[in-house]
Protein backbone atom coordinates (compact mmCIF):
# COMPACT_ATOMS: atom_id res chain seq x y z
CA UNK A 1 0.00 0.00 0.00
CA UNK A 2 3.15 2.44 0.87
CA UNK A 3 4.57 1.87 -2.71
CA UNK A 4 1.23 2.84 -4.24
CA UNK A 5 0.57 6.11 -2.51
CA UNK A 6 4.03 6.90 -3.59
CA UNK A 7 3.26 5.93 -7.28
CA UNK A 8 0.34 8.17 -6.44
CA UNK A 9 2.33 11.09 -5.56
CA UNK A 10 4.73 11.15 -8.13
CA UNK A 11 1.80 10.65 -10.73
CA UNK A 12 0.40 13.64 -9.29
CA UNK A 13 3.68 15.91 -9.22
CA UNK A 14 3.98 14.98 -13.04
CA UNK A 15 0.25 16.44 -13.30
CA UNK A 16 0.93 19.21 -11.46
CA UNK A 17 4.24 20.11 -13.74
CA UNK A 18 1.74 19.55 -16.68
CA UNK A 19 -0.39 22.00 -15.43
CA UNK A 20 1.81 24.68 -14.67
CA UNK A 21 2.65 24.43 -18.49
CA UNK A 22 -1.07 25.25 -19.30
CA UNK A 23 -2.27 28.30 -20.95
CA UNK A 24 -5.63 28.77 -18.60
CA UNK A 25 -6.80 31.26 -20.61
CA UNK A 26 -8.55 29.40 -22.48
CA UNK A 27 -12.27 30.20 -21.12
CA UNK A 28 -14.21 27.28 -23.27
CA UNK A 29 -11.66 24.57 -21.96
CA UNK A 30 -11.01 25.74 -18.26
CA UNK A 31 -14.11 28.03 -17.61
CA UNK A 32 -15.65 25.12 -15.29
CA UNK A 33 -11.92 25.80 -12.86
CA UNK A 34 -12.34 29.23 -12.49
CA UNK A 35 -12.60 33.09 -13.00
CA UNK A 36 -8.71 33.48 -13.22
CA UNK A 37 -5.61 31.30 -14.97
CA UNK A 38 -4.19 31.16 -11.29
CA UNK A 39 -7.82 29.85 -9.83
CA UNK A 40 -7.97 27.86 -12.80
CA UNK A 41 -4.23 25.83 -11.97
CA UNK A 42 -5.11 25.93 -8.17
CA UNK A 43 -8.56 23.98 -8.52
CA UNK A 44 -7.03 21.57 -10.54
CA UNK A 45 -4.74 20.94 -8.18
CA UNK A 46 -7.13 20.40 -5.63
CA UNK A 47 -9.49 18.20 -7.72
CA UNK A 48 -6.50 15.87 -8.15
CA UNK A 49 -5.35 16.46 -4.68
CA UNK A 50 -9.13 15.24 -3.63
CA UNK A 51 -8.61 12.46 -6.37
CA UNK A 52 -6.03 11.01 -4.56
CA UNK A 53 -7.31 11.30 -1.06
CA UNK A 54 -10.37 9.84 -2.29
CA UNK A 55 -8.31 6.91 -3.84
CA UNK A 56 -6.40 5.93 -1.33
CA UNK A 57 -9.59 6.26 1.14
CA UNK A 58 -8.24 9.04 3.02
CA UNK A 59 -11.93 10.35 3.66
CA UNK A 60 -11.03 12.58 6.66
CA UNK A 61 -8.94 14.62 3.87
CA UNK A 62 -11.21 14.10 1.17
CA UNK A 63 -14.28 16.04 2.70
CA UNK A 64 -11.92 19.13 3.16
CA UNK A 65 -11.00 19.32 -0.47
CA UNK A 66 -15.00 18.03 -1.16
CA UNK A 67 -15.43 21.34 0.66
CA UNK A 68 -13.21 23.54 -1.15
CA UNK A 69 -14.23 22.24 -4.82
CA UNK A 70 -18.03 22.84 -4.03
CA UNK A 71 -17.03 26.27 -2.99
CA UNK A 72 -14.78 27.28 -5.68
CA UNK A 73 -15.96 24.70 -8.74
CA UNK A 74 -18.60 23.24 -8.39
CA UNK A 75 -19.23 22.49 -11.74
CA UNK A 76 -15.60 21.32 -12.81
CA UNK A 77 -16.50 17.83 -12.63
CA UNK A 78 -19.56 15.30 -12.04
CA UNK A 79 -17.05 13.30 -10.14
CA UNK A 80 -16.88 15.98 -7.24
CA UNK A 81 -20.27 14.67 -6.34
CA UNK A 82 -19.99 10.96 -7.26
CA UNK A 83 -17.06 10.42 -4.93
CA UNK A 84 -18.04 12.87 -2.62
CA UNK A 85 -21.32 10.65 -2.17
CA UNK A 86 -18.27 7.78 -1.01
CA UNK A 87 -16.87 9.97 1.00
CA UNK A 88 -20.42 11.13 3.18
CA UNK A 89 -20.92 7.49 3.36
CA UNK A 90 -17.59 6.54 4.98
CA UNK A 91 -18.20 9.65 7.40
CA UNK A 92 -21.91 8.31 8.06
CA UNK A 93 -20.97 4.84 8.76
CA UNK A 94 -18.20 5.88 11.04
CA UNK A 95 -20.28 8.83 12.66
CA UNK A 96 -19.49 8.59 16.77
CA UNK A 97 -22.95 9.73 17.68
CA UNK A 98 -26.54 9.92 16.35
CA UNK A 99 -25.94 13.72 15.86
CA UNK A 100 -22.66 13.36 13.81
CA UNK A 101 -24.56 10.78 11.81
CA UNK A 102 -27.83 12.86 10.59
CA UNK A 103 -24.93 15.82 10.45
CA UNK A 104 -23.17 13.75 7.66
CA UNK A 105 -26.97 12.40 6.71
CA UNK A 106 -28.05 15.39 6.17
CA UNK A 107 -24.57 16.66 3.81
CA UNK A 108 -25.25 14.04 1.67
CA UNK A 109 -28.67 15.46 0.67
CA UNK A 110 -27.62 18.20 0.11
CA UNK A 111 -24.68 17.04 -1.91
CA UNK A 112 -27.56 15.29 -4.26
CA UNK A 113 -29.55 18.57 -4.17
CA UNK A 114 -26.05 20.61 -5.89
CA UNK A 115 -25.51 17.74 -8.15
CA UNK A 116 -29.19 18.29 -9.56
CA UNK A 117 -28.29 21.88 -9.55
CA UNK A 118 -24.81 21.56 -11.42
CA UNK A 119 -25.51 17.94 -13.74
CA UNK A 120 -29.33 17.97 -13.45
CA UNK A 121 -29.08 18.10 -17.43
CA UNK A 122 -26.53 15.21 -17.95
CA UNK A 123 -28.00 12.76 -21.01
CA UNK A 124 -27.44 9.36 -18.25
CA UNK A 125 -26.98 10.38 -15.30
CA UNK A 126 -29.29 13.89 -15.01
CA UNK A 127 -32.13 14.98 -12.62
CA UNK A 128 -33.58 11.68 -12.64
CA UNK A 129 -31.10 9.73 -12.00
CA UNK A 130 -30.34 11.74 -9.09
CA UNK A 131 -33.33 12.21 -7.54
CA UNK A 132 -33.59 8.14 -7.43
CA UNK A 133 -30.11 8.00 -6.21
CA UNK A 134 -31.18 10.27 -3.49
CA UNK A 135 -34.40 9.30 -2.30
CA UNK A 136 -32.72 5.74 -2.39
CA UNK A 137 -30.25 6.82 -0.15
CA UNK A 138 -32.90 8.35 2.53
CA UNK A 139 -34.72 5.03 2.76
CA UNK A 140 -31.27 3.20 3.51
CA UNK A 141 -29.82 5.98 6.45
CA UNK A 142 -33.44 6.93 7.35
CA UNK A 143 -35.89 4.14 7.27
CA UNK A 144 -37.39 4.67 10.46
CA UNK A 145 -38.09 8.53 9.69
CA UNK A 146 -41.81 7.90 8.64
CA UNK A 147 -42.50 11.49 8.91
CA UNK A 148 -39.48 12.80 6.34
CA UNK A 149 -40.12 9.51 4.29
CA UNK A 150 -43.85 10.42 3.79
CA UNK A 151 -43.05 14.66 2.83
CA UNK A 152 -39.93 14.08 1.59
CA UNK A 153 -38.88 11.06 -0.38
CA UNK A 154 -41.94 10.01 -1.53
CA UNK A 155 -42.00 13.56 -3.51
CA UNK A 156 -38.45 12.98 -4.48
CA UNK A 157 -39.71 8.80 -6.31
CA UNK A 158 -42.68 10.76 -7.65
CA UNK A 159 -39.77 13.49 -9.71
CA UNK A 160 -37.55 11.13 -10.07
CA UNK A 161 -40.74 8.79 -12.07
CA UNK A 162 -41.90 11.79 -14.03
CA UNK A 163 -38.47 12.36 -15.20
CA UNK A 164 -38.04 8.54 -16.18
CA UNK A 165 -40.57 5.88 -15.44
CA UNK A 166 -38.52 2.86 -14.18
CA UNK A 167 -40.13 -0.29 -13.17
CA UNK A 168 -38.04 -1.00 -10.47
CA UNK A 169 -38.30 2.78 -8.69
CA UNK A 170 -42.17 2.13 -9.18
CA UNK A 171 -42.12 -0.75 -6.81
CA UNK A 172 -40.06 0.71 -4.21
CA UNK A 173 -41.96 3.89 -4.21
CA UNK A 174 -45.86 2.05 -4.38
CA UNK A 175 -44.06 -0.52 -1.29
CA UNK A 176 -43.57 2.64 0.77
CA UNK A 177 -46.88 4.81 -0.24
CA UNK A 178 -48.84 1.13 0.59
CA UNK A 179 -46.89 0.32 3.97
CA UNK A 180 -47.54 4.23 5.18
CA UNK A 181 -51.44 3.60 4.41
CA UNK A 182 -51.32 -0.16 6.40
CA UNK A 183 -49.36 0.82 9.51
CA UNK A 184 -49.77 4.15 9.50
CA UNK A 185 -52.77 5.52 8.71
CA UNK A 186 -51.28 7.53 6.38
CA UNK A 187 -53.11 9.10 2.87
CA UNK A 188 -56.78 7.29 1.86
CA UNK A 189 -57.92 4.25 -0.29
CA UNK A 190 -58.31 6.81 -2.92
CA UNK A 191 -54.39 7.79 -3.12
CA UNK A 192 -53.98 4.59 -3.22
CA UNK A 193 -56.33 3.60 -6.26
CA UNK A 194 -54.97 6.33 -8.18
CA UNK A 195 -51.75 6.21 -7.67
CA UNK A 196 -52.17 2.41 -8.93
CA UNK A 197 -53.93 3.36 -11.73
CA UNK A 198 -51.69 6.45 -12.93
CA UNK A 199 -48.73 4.12 -12.65
CA UNK A 200 -50.02 0.71 -14.15
CA UNK A 201 -48.73 1.56 -18.21
CA UNK A 202 -45.39 1.69 -16.38
CA UNK A 203 -45.52 -2.45 -16.35
CA UNK A 204 -47.13 -2.50 -19.98
CA UNK A 205 -45.61 -6.12 -21.41
CA UNK A 206 -43.21 -6.35 -18.81
CA UNK A 207 -40.84 -8.99 -18.80
CA UNK A 208 -38.02 -10.83 -17.34
CA UNK A 209 -36.90 -7.98 -14.20
CA UNK A 210 -39.23 -5.88 -14.95
CA UNK A 211 -42.42 -8.37 -14.87
CA UNK A 212 -40.77 -9.00 -11.27
CA UNK A 213 -41.45 -5.37 -10.21
CA UNK A 214 -44.83 -5.75 -11.71
CA UNK A 215 -45.93 -8.37 -9.04
CA UNK A 216 -44.12 -7.00 -6.33
CA UNK A 217 -46.19 -3.64 -7.49
CA UNK A 218 -49.57 -5.82 -7.80
CA UNK A 219 -48.93 -7.53 -4.45
CA UNK A 220 -48.71 -4.66 -2.43
CA UNK A 221 -51.59 -3.06 -4.19
CA UNK A 222 -53.40 -6.17 -3.25
CA UNK A 223 -52.11 -6.62 0.34
CA UNK A 224 -52.97 -2.85 0.89
CA UNK A 225 -56.72 -2.79 2.35
CA UNK A 226 -57.81 -0.84 -0.48
CA UNK A 227 -58.11 -3.32 -2.55
CA UNK A 228 -61.90 -4.61 -1.94
CA UNK A 229 -63.79 -6.04 -4.78
CA UNK A 230 -66.44 -2.81 -4.82
CA UNK A 231 -62.71 -0.99 -5.60
CA UNK A 232 -61.75 -3.28 -7.85
CA UNK A 233 -64.69 -3.31 -9.83
CA UNK A 234 -65.36 0.57 -10.18
CA UNK A 235 -61.61 0.68 -11.50
CA UNK A 236 -61.67 -1.53 -14.01
CA UNK A 237 -65.22 -1.29 -15.13
CA UNK A 238 -63.81 1.68 -17.11
CA UNK A 239 -60.71 0.60 -17.70
CA UNK A 240 -61.31 -2.70 -19.37
CA UNK A 241 -63.80 -1.12 -21.51
CA UNK A 242 -61.25 1.83 -22.44
CA UNK A 243 -58.57 -0.77 -23.32
CA UNK A 244 -61.10 -3.23 -25.80
CA UNK A 245 -60.41 -6.28 -23.50
CA UNK A 246 -56.94 -5.82 -23.36
CA UNK A 247 -55.12 -9.13 -22.17
CA UNK A 248 -52.72 -7.51 -20.04
CA UNK A 249 -55.94 -4.93 -18.55
CA UNK A 250 -58.12 -8.36 -17.95
CA UNK A 251 -55.38 -10.39 -16.70
CA UNK A 252 -54.23 -7.77 -13.76
CA UNK A 253 -58.34 -7.33 -13.26
CA UNK A 254 -59.05 -10.97 -12.49
CA UNK A 255 -55.49 -11.58 -10.28
CA UNK A 256 -56.40 -8.70 -8.49
CA UNK A 257 -60.24 -9.50 -7.98
CA UNK A 258 -59.10 -13.35 -7.03
CA UNK A 259 -56.84 -12.41 -4.20
CA UNK A 260 -59.63 -9.71 -2.86
CA UNK A 261 -61.64 -13.28 -3.09
CA UNK A 262 -64.40 -11.55 -5.43
CA UNK A 263 -67.43 -13.66 -6.89
CA UNK A 264 -69.41 -10.94 -8.71
CA UNK A 265 -70.73 -11.53 -11.52
CA UNK A 266 -68.63 -8.40 -13.01
CA UNK A 267 -65.90 -10.74 -11.48
CA UNK A 268 -66.91 -13.99 -13.38
CA UNK A 269 -67.70 -11.77 -16.59
CA UNK A 270 -64.38 -10.19 -16.95
CA UNK A 271 -62.28 -13.94 -16.01
CA UNK A 272 -64.61 -15.42 -18.91
CA UNK A 273 -63.36 -12.58 -21.38
CA UNK A 274 -59.85 -12.71 -20.47
CA UNK A 275 -60.19 -17.00 -20.83
CA UNK A 276 -61.41 -16.28 -24.56
CA UNK A 277 -58.58 -13.87 -25.41
CA UNK A 278 -56.08 -16.17 -23.66
CA UNK A 279 -57.43 -19.56 -22.81
CA UNK A 280 -55.25 -21.50 -20.04
CA UNK A 281 -55.68 -24.75 -18.41
CA UNK A 282 -55.28 -22.42 -15.08
CA UNK A 283 -57.65 -20.42 -15.50
CA UNK A 284 -60.38 -22.69 -16.62
CA UNK A 285 -59.90 -24.86 -13.44
CA UNK A 286 -60.56 -21.07 -11.47
CA UNK A 287 -63.47 -20.52 -13.92
CA UNK A 288 -64.71 -24.00 -13.04
CA UNK A 289 -64.21 -23.69 -9.54
CA UNK A 290 -66.23 -20.30 -9.39
CA UNK A 291 -69.26 -21.50 -11.30
CA UNK A 292 -69.36 -24.95 -9.47
CA UNK A 293 -69.43 -22.63 -6.25
CA UNK A 294 -72.51 -20.82 -7.43
CA UNK A 295 -74.10 -23.94 -8.25
CA UNK A 296 -73.84 -22.94 -11.91
CA UNK A 297 -72.72 -26.29 -13.20
CA UNK A 298 -73.07 -26.88 -16.78
CA UNK A 299 -70.37 -24.10 -17.27
CA UNK A 300 -68.17 -25.86 -14.45
CA UNK A 301 -68.28 -28.66 -16.79
CA UNK A 302 -67.86 -26.67 -19.79
CA UNK A 303 -64.68 -24.94 -18.39
CA UNK A 304 -63.21 -28.24 -16.89
CA UNK A 305 -63.86 -30.26 -20.30
CA UNK A 306 -61.68 -27.47 -21.92
CA UNK A 307 -59.05 -27.59 -19.40
CA UNK A 308 -58.71 -31.52 -19.70
CA UNK A 309 -58.52 -31.10 -23.38
CA UNK A 310 -55.09 -28.84 -23.30
CA UNK A 311 -53.93 -30.77 -19.97
CA UNK A 312 -50.70 -33.24 -20.89
CA UNK A 313 -49.85 -34.19 -17.32
CA UNK A 314 -51.36 -37.67 -16.40
CA UNK A 315 -51.69 -36.91 -12.41
CA UNK A 316 -53.63 -33.66 -12.97
CA UNK A 317 -55.78 -35.08 -15.75
CA UNK A 318 -56.61 -37.87 -13.20
CA UNK A 319 -57.83 -34.89 -10.93
CA UNK A 320 -59.84 -33.02 -13.41
CA UNK A 321 -61.43 -36.28 -14.40
CA UNK A 322 -62.27 -36.80 -10.79
CA UNK A 323 -63.57 -33.43 -10.32
CA UNK A 324 -65.77 -33.83 -13.37
CA UNK A 325 -67.33 -37.03 -12.03
CA UNK A 326 -68.15 -35.28 -8.63
CA UNK A 327 -69.75 -32.20 -10.50
CA UNK A 328 -71.80 -34.77 -12.89
CA UNK A 329 -72.78 -36.47 -9.72
CA UNK A 330 -74.48 -33.25 -8.52
CA UNK A 331 -76.51 -32.85 -11.96
CA UNK A 332 -77.46 -36.44 -11.05
CA UNK A 333 -75.77 -37.00 -14.53
CA UNK A 334 -74.69 -40.64 -13.82
CA UNK A 335 -73.85 -41.86 -17.02
CA UNK A 336 -71.09 -39.06 -17.23
CA UNK A 337 -69.65 -39.53 -13.82
CA UNK A 338 -69.04 -42.86 -14.32
CA UNK A 339 -67.72 -42.43 -18.12
CA UNK A 340 -64.92 -39.84 -15.94
CA UNK A 341 -64.72 -42.18 -13.16
CA UNK A 342 -63.91 -45.30 -15.35
CA UNK A 343 -60.93 -42.60 -17.26
CA UNK A 344 -59.52 -41.67 -14.13
CA UNK A 345 -59.35 -45.37 -12.79
CA UNK A 346 -57.87 -46.08 -16.43
CA UNK A 347 -54.74 -43.35 -15.42
CA UNK A 348 -54.68 -44.30 -12.34
CA UNK A 349 -55.53 -48.21 -11.24
CA UNK A 350 -55.30 -47.48 -7.51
Amino acid sequence: MKSVKILLSVALAVVGVVAMAQDFSDDAKYGKYGATPEERKDNIYLLNFFNEAVGNQDFQTASGYLKQLLDKCPKASENIYAKGATVMKNKIARAKSVAEKKTYIDSLMLLYDLRIENFGDHATRGKAYILDRKAREYLTYKPNDRKGIRERVLELFREAIAAQPDPELVAIYFKQLTDYYKDDGEGSPEEIIAEYDRLSPVFDGATGQAAEYKDQFDKCFGLSGVASCENLEAMFKEKIAASNNDPDVLAQAVDLMTRAKCDSEFYLTTAEKYYEVKPSAETALFLAQAFQNKQEYDKAIKYLTEALAVETDNVEKEKLLVRIGVVQLATKNYAEARKAALEAQALNPE
